[in-house]
Formats: C-alpha cells, structure tokens, sequence
C-alpha cells in the first residue's frame, strides 16, 4: 500500500473529547472517527486492524470446531419476551417499533436468536455437541458510552453458542472454548488473565472474563500469589472467617443509646465515638425486585451488589432512596442499624463474629453502643455480600493476593438451560426422554481488543502495534523522495516484501522526514526501514523495531530478508 493514495488523516493534537489513551491514539493515528456519541466509522488502518482481529478468531474458532453462521440484528419482541427478559434486559436495550407496530429490538447479544433457530433444528442427542458462531455488529444503548472503542454503543462482536446433551458435555465445551479463547488473546500479542466472573444479564451458572492486563482498565481484578485463582471484584470470593468460640452472654455488655448529632457517616462515627471502623456495623436498605431489604457489613468493608443480587436470587437491586429509608427505618439516611426493624434482614458472614459494636440506631442523630447478635436482634441469611479487600486472604489456598486493573475483550458463561427451558429448546436422549439442551455462550469485544492492545502497547510517540494485528507489519520511508536512488532502493524493498507476503506501507508522501517519523511512531507500524540519500550512497538502510530504542544499519542488498526474518522473530516472540 502507498500512503500517497491511502486514506489515514493524522492528527498533531490530542482530540479534547478523548479521555483514554487508545481513544486518543485511535484519532490521531486516523483509526476511526466519531459520528455520533458511542458510534464510530472505523477508517481503513483502523478497519485493518479489527479484520486482522477477526481472521485470528475465525481461525481459532473454525479450529476448534465451531461453524460460522451470521443472524439478523434486528430481533422480535415476542423472542425476548419468552425469554423473560424484554422488561428485564433494562434501558440499554435499543427498541423499536416497525410500520406493523410490532414490537422489536437491535440485538445486543443473540441468546434468543440463537436458541429459536436451534429449537426448529436441533431435536435428538445425535445433533450434538454444536458450536456456532457468528460476527457481527451489536448495540447496547449505554448510558454514559465513553473511552472510543472501548465503551461505546454500537460495536462489533464474535458471539458463539454451544449446544449439549448433559452437564459434562456443557463442561467440555465450555473448556474448548477457554483454551480457544487463550490462543487467540496469545496470538493477538496481548498480555491477559482469565478471572471469575458475575454473569449479569446474560445468565447462566459461571463464567469467566478474560481480561487484558492494564493500567488504564476499567475493571478492578485479583488474584492468588500463590495458587492460579483469580476474579474481577464483582465476582472475588472471600475466605469464611475463621470460626471463633460462641460469645456467652458476660461477654455482652448492656445496649445503650448515644447521641450523636448530625453524624451518620463511618468515618464521622468512628471518630466521634473513638472506636475503628470494625467495631461498627452499616445497614443499607435495598429494594430487591418488589421487598425491602436491610443488609448489614461491618464498617470497613463494602457490599457488594452482584453478590447481593445473586445471593438473594433477584433480577434488580438497588439502593432505596431517602423517602423509602426514612419510611422503613423511622430515621433519616445514615442512622438506620437492626434493632427493632420489621424487614427482612441479610448480613455479610463477617457479621457473625463480631458483638458489642456500634449501629445506627433508627432514629434522627442516634446510635447504639454493645449491639449483640441473637440477644439484640436476629438475621434471616449470612453470606458472602461484601468486596474483597487486600487484607483478605485467598479463598482457596489462603494464600496472599494481589490487585490490578484489566479491561475486558472476552467472556464465556456457561448458561446450563436458562434459556432452552424458557423457549423450549428440547431434545429426544438416548431412552426416547424429552430435555432441554444445556447451553454456553461465549464472546468477544472485537473494536475493544484492538484498543485494549493499544491501552497496554503505547510510549510518548504512539502506539507500538503487536505485530499480528498491526494494520502494516512494515513501513518504508523514503527520505529524499525526489532523489532517484532513494526513491529506486524504497520501491525495490517494497516490491521485495510485497513477494513475500509482508503487510508493508511505502510513505512516498512528497513531506519532512520529520513528519514521516512521527507518523510511523503514531501509527505504531511494529517495523520501520528508513531509506536516506547519506545510507543509500553507502549502500545502506536502516532497520528499526516500534518497541526498541535503537535501529540497525543493513546493506541494501540483505534488507529484505533482515526485515522478513525480523517480523518473524516477532510472530515468534508471541508463541
């Protein structure tokens, strides 16, 4: 390809509406281009990239068995509502209706879709295991779509489903598709980890995100020093507390009220009261689907909601707001606490060994002092419902953890019959007997992995392309372009490599070298060969990696075959 008659419009200055750095770069490098908000047109060199993306899953999905199919992005009411989740899915669901008055949807994701065409299909155990898969354009219509590619509305996506006989044929799939997921993430050059995870909206029994490594990550993510255990925070379980003996009832000093006006924060409390946040109990109201419920955790930790939501097996939660707290609690917020409320009430498993701690105490500036479980009040349910903390141990080794940051460009969730019960997804096994079919889904953020690529490969200069989803794998720039010997040596490479099969962009743009090495850093081209008027009468170019400070001096006549054994040494690099 030559840059003269390519379409990639560079930026100097950093766009003033890009808050992330693969959003910025995605701009300036003329990637993609706003239309609207959370909706971009991807430009040729951004379009590269994501096909390059794309041929990487194709390969890896085919090689594991999966079939490509592609199915309508616009999908029928009537589908989701035998789902159940049309008044469930919630405002991001994009619907419509069409001049029938009929009621419809843009696809966000294709369980639906997906089963409805399986169920006219698929009717005996001898039909499967099968795999499909598709690519496809999706929206989600986000509330606050920000950071480009990476949280906007309309994106492109892999979304593969996989269909079984029994819960072991499910397990099976289920790990094709994790080792599936883990060639393609290694053959995109991206440093990742796989990590439980909530499985939201979709559904299902578990699943797993697979998370790139990154500073910038929108996604909190820990994991075991010492054994292979990792989750993102929604997801992280914490380690049951050690049992300790049960508290008689000398060690329960007596209840007693204690002013405490105008304070209702943890850290107001504690330090009026000269006490530490785990001597202190919080009491939150949630509205779960139509109940109101208290939950308690001690004052230093927090609830966790997906846990909350999970634990309670509800399809919403949410916090109540100040009319339902004050309705509920008889106090305003931050003075609610457990004694004497006539609700259902649930408390994190920490609850259980703590006594004589402090809790609001239902009235308008008051607290309670020497609260005691069972002698004070008395809880339905104790669970798991907080975040893990860094002081928390590993829940399966009690091993030390650790916390950074990922963004997610994968997720498989293995779905059980969540979906074949409700639209009838039904079989005949091998005695004649009528089940539904076990299910998994599994998808990727196609637009997300290249910028998450960019998120975790970039320096000052731009980004620095891993090489297997880099638009051009090498760039040639021709210094003095008007001089005859340069511009014959650049042409004779680029007519060299292109025999070869290399991805090359000769810039036989008529501008200052200086503008062409800034592009070419911009842009993150993994190798670059610089051919000058001085080297040229020395019969020599120069051979520069992206990702190294330092370029190399060839002789012209082995510049090709030194170029094509470097972008092999980096394919190498990534196996």
């Amino acid at each position: 390809m030559r840059y003269s008659s390519y379409f990639m419009p560079t930026y100097k200055e950093i766009p003033s509406d890009a808050e992330v750095i693969s959003h910025q770069l995605m701009l300036r490098a003329g990637m993609i281009r706003k239309l609207t908000s959370g909706i971009y047109t991807y430009l040729p060199a951004g379009l590269r990239s994501i096909k390059k993306v794309e041929n990487i899953i194709r390969e890896e999905m085919n090689r594991s068995g999966a079939i490509e199919i592609l199915m309508p992005a616009v999908q029928p009411a009537e589908l989701w509502r035998e789902s159940g989740r049309w008044d469930h899915y919630g405002h991001e669901l994009l619907r419509f209706r069409d001049r029938h008055n009929h009621d419809a949807c843009f696809g966000p994701t294709h369980e639906e879709v997906i089963t409805d065409l399986v169920r006219r299909e698929i009717h005996s155990y001898k039909q499967m295991p099968v795999n499909l898969y598709q690519i496809q354009t999706k929206f989600r219509d986000e509330i606050r779509p920000r950071f480009g590619l990476m949280r906007g509305r309309e994106f492109i996506m892999k979304d593969a489903y996989s269909f079984d006989v029994d819960e072991e044929g499910a397990d099976r799939s289920y790990e094709i598709m994790n080792e599936t997921y883990t060639r393609i993430f290694q053959r995109c050059g991206l440093r990742f980890r796989a990590v439980e995870a909530d499985t939201g909206a979709i559904g299902g029994s578990y699943s797993h995100e697979f998370m790139v490594l990154a500073d910038t990550g929108e996604d909190q993510i820990m994991n075991c020093m010492e054994c292979d255990y990792a989750a993102n925070l929604e997801r992280a379980e914490v380690k049951l507390p050690d049992s300790q003996p049960e508290s008689d009832r000398n060690d329960m000093n007596p209840m007693e009220e204690v002013d405490t006006p105008d304070i209702k924060t943890v850290e107001d409390v504690t330090s009026f009261l000269s006490i530490t946040p785990d001597e202190l109990i919080k009491t939150l109201i949630f509205v779960v689907d139509e109940d109101v419920v208290a939950v308690m955790v001690r004052g230093d930790h927090e609830i966790n909601e997906a846990k909350l939501k999970n634990f309670l097996g509800a399809q919403d939660v949410e916090l109540a707001d100040t009319d339902l707290v004050s309705e509920t609690t008889g106090a305003p917020m931050g003075f609610a606490g457990p004694v004497g409320l006539k609700i259902k009430l649930v408390a994190d498993n920490a609850v259980k060994e703590m006594k004589n701690f402090v809790a609001g105490g239902n009235r308008k500036d008051l607290h309670l002092k020497n609260v005691n479980l069972g002698r004070d009040f008395s809880v339905d349910r104790f669970g798991d419902l907080r975040v893990i903390t860094p002081q928390d141990s590993c829940p399966k080794c009690s091993g030390k953890i650790q916390f950074g940051r990922g963004i997610e460009v994968g997720h498989i969730f293995k779905l059980g019959t969540k979906y074949s019960k409700s639209l009838k997804a039904l079989f005949l096994d091998e005695q004649g007997k009528e089940r539904p079919i076990i299910m998994g889904c599994y998808g990727i953020g196609v637009g997300r992995t290249v910028a998450a690529a960019i998120e975790q490969n970039h320096d000052k200069n731009g980004i620095i392309f891993p090489i297997p989803i880099s638009p051009f794998e090498v760039t040639i720039l021709p210094l003095q372009i008007h001089e005859t010997s340069v511009a014959e040596t650049a042409e004779k490479i680029y007519a060299d490599l292109l025999n070869h099969d290399i991805d090359v962009l000769l810039d036989d743009r008529d501008e200052r070298a200086g503008v062409k090495f800034n592009d070419a850093d911009l842009i993150g081209i993994p190798v670059r060969v610089t051919v000058g008027l001085r080297g040229v009468r020395n019969d020599q170019v120069e051979v520069k990696l992206r990702a190294e400070p330092e370029s190399i001096v060839v002789p012209i006549n082995e510049a090709s075959a030194i170029i094509r054994q470097k972008t092999k040494d980096l394919y190498d690099s990534l196996k």
